[in-house]
């Protein structure tokens, strides 16, 4: 899985922009102006591509005792990010486009209703 694939699948959801708020290197995918999914593209050219996203926090420690290829979210929080190691091959690609759901999800939940609303 290549990154304009996933870059094409995050932009088809619903309420979905990307940006550069950090540098010009970590590709940022929000819902409503909330970060889903981080995309740092240096390790991507080089062969390494992973990808930061929410998780629920008992969900994300699930996921680490069980698959190496995903990390506490590096420079995010460690409690609710999940770095995933795409590059490794671990993971088959239903697999990881459901963790971006669940990203996506997670985040759109915290949301106020208001907002929610305008994602129907």
């Amino acid at each position: 899985m290549n990154i304009e694939q996933l870059r094409e699948y995050c932009l088809k959801k619903k309420g979905v922009t990307e940006d550069f708020p950090f540098d010009a290197d970590t590709l940022v995918f929000k819902v409503l102006g909330k970060m889903f999914a981080l995309f740092p593209l240096e390790k991507w050219e080089a062969g390494e591509g992973w990808v930061n996203l929410k998780c629920d926090p008992e969900y994300a420690l699930e996921l680490r005792a069980e698959y190496e290829s995903i990390q506490p979210g590096w420079h995010m929080s460690k409690t609710n990010w999940n770095s995933v190691l795409i590059y490794k091959g671990e993971l088959q690609t239903k697999f990881i486009l459901e963790l971006i759901d669940h990203s996506y999800d997670m985040v759109v939940k915290a949301m106020p209703k208001k907002l929610r609303e305008q994602l129907s």
